[in-house]
């Protein structure tokens, strides 16, 4: 047995808004914000069901990078407790003396380090270059060739 779902235009003979209020509400584009995409601003509560399932949540607000003068900082930083942690997590003991690459990292000084190691490492920060030192280790830095330097060669 199919059920038959009677339309509306059927079911509103005799309205002459066809439930949409008054009939001034439903005339033009105007009422609904604009053809197509317009109105479709930050506030466009009536709209925004339409764009959220066309273009997904990221099409309202800010989006990226504002000034294109900024840049993203993409050097790799680790702290000296997670240096620690991954040393331990993968079942190692720590020895003294030992000497850890992490040469594309910077290190960070948060967390506690009481073991002997040499870090070699792109950059450092002060407080973990202390800390390291206290420890009675050290971090390697890579040797910069300068302008002159190149120039000579």
């Amino acid at each position: 047995m199919k059920i038959h779902k009677t339309k509306k235009s059927k079911k509103m003979h005799g309205t002459s808004t066809h439930g949409s209020g008054a009939r001034k509400n439903n005339r033009d584009s105007g009422n609904k914000g604009g053809k197509g995409m317009a109105g479709t601003g930050k506030r466009a509560d009536h709209k925004k069901t339409l764009v959220l399932n066309k273009y997904g949540h990221g099409y309202f607000g800010k989006q990226g990078i504002t000034s294109k003068k900024t840049e993203k900082d993409k050097t790799k930083k680790i702290n000296l407790y997670s240096i620690i942690l991954n040393l331990e997590s993968y079942g190692k003991k720590i020895k003294e003396g030992w000497t850890i690459n992490l040469k594309d990292y910077k290190i960070l000084g948060k967390g506690e380090i009481n073991k002997k190691l040499i870090i070699n490492a792109n950059s450092a920060s002060k407080s973990a270059i202390d800390k390291v030192k206290k420890a009675g280790g050290g971090i390697i830095f890579p040797k910069k060739i300068n302008k002159e330097e190149k120039k000579d060669k």
